[in-house]
């Protein structure tokens, strides 16, 4: 048996079996895998899966690209493989084919809970299977295992004035973690190709498993007392974190979170924060490096600090109209934004052309949890009243509310008022998707990108006397 193991994950060559945990029942025949023991059972054949459609469907076209894609942002434009996710127009997103509904229905909760862990969703990403019970509990006890964070990223975490805006501080402790990269440390010593996607596990388990102690010690040092409690091995991802931040003993709070970075983790690979993780994934960076990347993106106003935008709005809007006002009271001042130049933030969205599923994810939490806060309530009559006048105004091919104009509400009504803050919760989240594309990109070997660029000049030339 321990010679069938050494064939499977090179023990002969690779020091990554002693941070492997491999737990076997009374009987070796009937123990479980750990998550890395059945990545590397799936490596192999997914590795063929891709040759073999390069094969067949290798020199086949997309479609045409425009002048007005590459000014545009690139928006529909194909040009990514990510595993983890598919956003469909229609219908959403899909993680590894699965809806939302599937994934609450089908991934394991806490004992006493309803909403899926987090940790069965990285492992449905990773593996595209749904994992057991046990798998997720270990999952959690190995996160809580590698949650502590080396000194010196305490330090730099210290020192920052409480002024600094709390993504550039998470976005300095997560690059800081470099410092330890096992994916590092093994091209410096020139490890073999075939073994990066190990060493990048080993780190992407680290950097989401420290990623609520570094969140938790930003917020108490900004918000708080600068006290921080210990990470409890017997909970989950969720809870840990939940309680770091202070709000441990609301279970209520503990299941938004656990929803929260479930419906957050991945959204397809073309959005700001997932291209960067990736794009500098492709240059061989660590994890932690393609991450910090990643966080500086999602730090955007146009990006991860949508939900603060949406709930400043709320706010002005409430404090000028009242609690409870008339839809026509409502209807008067969503005219008034849009005649002023600016956008009802929350609605809309650059793929989807309904309402965002993780929009309903949220309401429905909030309709079994928290009916009669006064700021849901409106959230609800805005989504009855905006659709039709942004199609009356032309404002947007999708009318439709999308994951920000939701999750504010739903973080402020238990007590997390600091809105600053919020993007963190979503970079946490974030975390998972990118971790997971990260592992397979190295699996399967995936190049540099390095797509290629023209000059407005260049375009002139190109096109002058076509038609």
């Amino acid at each position: 048996m321990v010679a069938a193991l050494r064939n499977v994950f090179n023990v002969s060559r690779s020091p990554l079996l002693a941070r492997t945990s491999i737990r076997f029942s009374s009987t070796t025949a009937s123990r479980h895998l750990t998550l890395k023991e059945r990545l590397a059972e799936l490596i192999p054949t997914e590795i063929e899966k891709v040759k073999a459609i390069r094969a067949e469907h290798g020199k086949k076209a997309f479609g045409p690209v425009t002048v007005d894609q590459l000014y545009g942002g690139m928006r529909g434009l194909p040009a990514l493989i990510w595993d983890g996710s598919v956003l469909d127009p229609e219908d959403g997103i899909r993680f590894r084919g699965k809806s939302i509904d599937e994934c609450k229905s089908l991934l394991p909760a806490a004992p006493g809970g309803s909403e899926p862990l987090p940790e069965g969703l990285f492992w449905l990403l990773l593996t595209g299977e749904i994992p057991s019970k046990e798998q997720v509990a270990e999952l959690s006890r190995d996160w809580a295992a590698r949650a502590e964070i080396p000194d010196f990223v305490k330090e730099i975490i210290d020192r920052c004035p409480p002024t600094l805006h709390p993504m550039s501080q998470f976005s300095m402790a997560v690059t800081a973690l470099n410092h330890d990269s096992a994916f590092a440390k093994a091209y410096q010593d020139g490890v073999s190709k075939k073994e990066y996607w190990g060493y990048t596990f080993e780190d992407s388990m680290d950097l989401i498993a420290k990623l609520p102690n570094i969140a938790g010690r930003i917020y108490r040092n900004v918000f708080g007392d600068g006290k921080l409690p210990a990470i409890d091995s017997s909970k989950d991802y969720s809870a840990n974190l939940a309680t770091l931040l202070g709000f441990g003993d609301n279970d209520a709070f503990v299941e938004l979170l656990r929803l929260y970075i479930t419906i957050h983790t991945d959204h397809e690979g073309g959005n700001v924060s997932a291209h960067t993780g990736k794009l500098v994934g492709s240059a061989l960076s660590d994890p932690f490096l393609a991450f910090g990347a990643s966080l500086n993106g999602l730090a955007g106003p146009l990006h991860g600090l949508a939900n603060q935008e949406v709930l400043l709005w709320l706010r002005k809007m409430q404090s000028q109209i009242g609690e409870n006002a008339t839809d026509d009271a409502v209807k008067s001042y969503v005219w008034s934004t849009l005649k002023g130049g600016q956008v009802v933030p929350g609605y809309g969205h650059a793929v989807l052309r309904k309402t965002d599923p993780r929009y309903t994810a949220q309401r429905e939490f909030a309709l079994k949890n928290l009916p009669n806060d006064p700021l849901f309530k409106l959230v609800g009559q805005i989504y009855d009243i905006v659709p039709s006048i942004l199609l009356e105004a032309g404002k947007a091919k999708n009318p439709w509310p999308n994951v920000d104009a939701h999750s504010g509400v739903l973080l402020t009504h238990y007590g997390l008022h600091q809105m600053q803050f919020y993007t963190v919760l979503f970079g946490v989240s974030r975390a998972f998707g990118v971790a997971a594309q990260l592992i397979w990109d190295r699996a399967l070997g995936a190049p540099l990108e390095r797509p290629k660029s023209y000059s407005s000049e260049a375009i002139q030339k190109m096109f002058k006397d076509k038609p």
